[in-house]
């Protein structure tokens, strides 16, 4: 492999995306903040990154040449979302460094893979088994009980590619939801919370979590995150613990988040792992107001070889997705005090799509 930059990056590196939306966007300002240039590749001319970027480029993830010339103008590669194509980083790889490495992608992008990844780690997860083909399902069913979730085992995001399946007399609408594809059967967890770690893990291995944050999901969409979660400090502790363990055993260089449900068992709470995301995350985008460093920016340190910030939480955090028509109504969020509006510049709104968010920050008391 060629490597036009050593690490640490200097102050005038470029910084390569793939992936234009959100998150994306994001990334390039807090890279724009440590004097950082980022070039964004995303097959979407309308991609909101690209409103914000030293330069952009129109072309498909598997478009070789466009890629090469990307390639050619930076000196790292990173990505928004963990759904790249696997020839498209093997690709770069060959021509740059990308963080975090691929061989991450190939644990993630598969839900199998990475429950069985999470277990071999000695981590909890819900019960889960393969289901490869539709006659399958029954016996998946034998072993882990009912009700259930059946999920695809790649590609699927915000509750797309899953069917919970509640009795026998769903099977058949189960397995045609998901489009016949392979899939996991996972045990339907009665949680308590949903809770997040948002995590960076530098080149040097050294590991610098969040606060533990507490999801609300609506239809399946993250709709509302706030930190610090109303968890113990045990499970807390716990839970950023999970975090680092999982970005080590990795190797990971960047940030991720892990996604975790907190449930009673036997007469006490457990923690256990729902997904990883090797990615910045949705929640954690209170960072951005919420915290003295943002997840974005400890993305860029540690893609860039830069020591990791130490976050600090300034106060009690709450923030809320703007989803679709949600944004239409963003006015009436500049007059709440302590509140910072983030839009993202997308041209189009539809339901359920996340169109921006709001950051409520109040002061603890000392």
């Amino acid at each position: 492999m060629t490597e036009r930059a050593r690490f640490p990056l200097g102050s005038d590196a470029t910084i390569g995306i793939l992936g234009g939306g959100q998150l994306g966007r994001m990334l390039a300002l807090a890279a724009a903040k440590l004097g950082l240039k980022c070039h964004v590749l995303a097959p979407d001319p309308q991609s909101p990154a690209f409103d914000v970027v030293h330069r952009s480029t129109t072309a498909d993830y598997t478009d070789t040449q466009a890629l090469d010339r990307f390639a050619a103008d930076v000196d790292v590669v990173t990505y928004e979302f963990e759904n790249v194509p696997a020839e498209t980083a093997l690709f770069l790889s060959s021509r740059r460094p990308v963080l975090p490495d691929p061989a991450v992608l190939a644990t993630t992008q598969d839900r199998l893979v990475e429950k069985q990844f999470v277990v071999d780690l000695g981590i909890g997860t819900a019960g889960f088994a393969a289901v490869d083909a539709r006659a399958g399902l029954e016996a998946a069913i034998a072993a882990i009980g009912l009700p259930a979730v059946l999920k695809t085992r790649r590609f699927g995001y915000d509750g797309k590619g899953q069917f919970t399946i509640r009795s026998s007399a769903d099977l058949d609408a189960a397995w045609a939801a998901i489009g016949g594809q392979p899939a996991i059967l996972e045990a339907f967890v009665p949680f308590e919370r949903e809770i997040s770690v948002v995590a960076a893990r530098g080149r040097d291995g050294q590991v610098a979590c969040f606060d533990v944050t507490e999801n609300e999901h609506r239809d399946h969409i993250l709709k509302i995150s706030r930190v610090p979660a109303a968890i113990s400090s045990a499970h807390a502790k716990t839970a950023i613990d999970i975090a680092t363990r999982i970005a080590s055993a990795c190797n990971y260089v960047g940030v991720l988040a892990v996604e975790m449900f907190v449930l009673r068992q036997g007469g006490k709470d457990t923690v256990l792992v729902n997904e990883i995301a090797p990615r910045v995350h949705n929640s954690g985008h209170w960072t951005l107001d919420g915290a003295s460093v943002s997840q974005f920016e400890q993305h860029i340190r540690a893609i860039a070889g830069w020591p990791l910030a130490l976050p600090q939480r300034r106060g009690r955090v709450e923030m809320t997705n703007l989803l679709g028509a949600d944004a239409a109504d963003y006015q009436r969020w500049l007059t709440v005090p302590g509140a910072s509006v983030h839009l993202y510049g997308k041209a189009a709104i539809r339901e359920g799509r996340k169109m921006g968010h709001v950051t409520v920050i109040t002061p603890e008391q000392a």
